[in-house]
């Protein structure tokens, strides 16, 4: 019984720390995961602030897309929980694999070689900073 006890003790606390997290989520970004992983390991953890200042001068194509989806975590965090903008962080970020577009260009000697046209997902979590 006890044990019970302690279980809804510990799904209360997780649903505190979820109601202080916003995400947002890019779905099938043409570029591959390998670019955009370069891109968010710099903003990983930093401010919102930080992180819009170092994708600003970042010379990376990925670093547009990495920018808005940040935006819209940041709006979802102010519109849905009533978070302020000021106080949150990146989180987490991370890009998974999408779905490969295959395609084949023409080669030599009537060869033909697959091209593949990767996509990503990328989703970022923004946290309110704790105060003490």
């Amino acid at each position: 019984m006890a044990k019970a006890a302690e279980k809804k003790k510990d799904t209360g606390k997780e649903l505190e720390e979820q109601a202080t997290m916003a995400s947002a989520t890019a779905r099938f970004v043409r570029m591959s995961p390998r670019k955009l992983r370069l891109v968010t390991d710099m903003v990983r953890g930093k401010s919102v602030a930080d992180a819009r200042s170092v994708l600003a001068f970042t010379p990376r194509g990925g670093s547009v897309v990495v920018e808005k989806v940040i935006s819209s975590a940041v709006a979802n965090a102010e519109n849905n929980f009533d978070m302020s903008g000021d106080d949150l962080y990146v989180s987490s970020i991370y890009v998974n694999e999408g779905p490969t577009l295959k395609r084949f260009r023409p080669r030599a000697m009537g060869r033909a070689a697959r091209i593949r046209k990767r996509t990503s997902h990328i989703t970022v979590v923004v946290t309110q900073r704790k105060e003490g």
